[in-house]
């Protein structure tokens, strides 16, 4: 850990930097499966996507019906999966992902350096009254 005093952040507080070491345990199966699709869920809380939803998926298992002699369950399974996904997909349809905001806006940045400024020069007036 190590405290930095230089810095100005508007605040008596000092910066203090850290570095941690850390191991996670990720399984390799589970951070390879994710395809980074996900489905847009609120749209579910309207009655009208819920019946197209409804109706695309009692479409898919009518169909599925029909090959319920399929020996392999593993087969048998990813119909079922691709079904409810392409469904899905057609009736919600994808959710978009979350853009990140800057953590400090350019204002803020030209702000604090005004400030920074100000404390230079009110600093050297009172060291040359001394």
């Amino acid at each position: 850990m190590r405290s930095f005093k230089g810095v100005d952040c508007d605040t008596d507080h000092y910066l203090v930097v850290a570095k941690v070491r850390e191991k996670l345990a990720v399984s390799k199966q589970a951070a390879q499966s994710f395809d980074g699709e996900r489905f847009n869920i609120k749209k579910l809380n309207e009655s009208e996507f819920t019946k197209q939803y409804q109706t695309e998926i009692t479409k898919c298992f009518a169909v599925l019906e029909n090959l319920s002699n399929d020996k392999n369950i593993s087969r048998a399974w990813e119909n079922i999966k691709e079904n409810i996904k392409t469904s899905a997909k057609e009736s919600l349809g994808l959710q978009e992902l979350k853009k990140h905001k800057p953590c400090l806006l350019k204002e803020c940045l030209i702000l604090l350096d005004q400030r920074r400024r100000l404390k230079c020069s009110e600093k050297r007036i009172q060291f040359k009254q001394i």
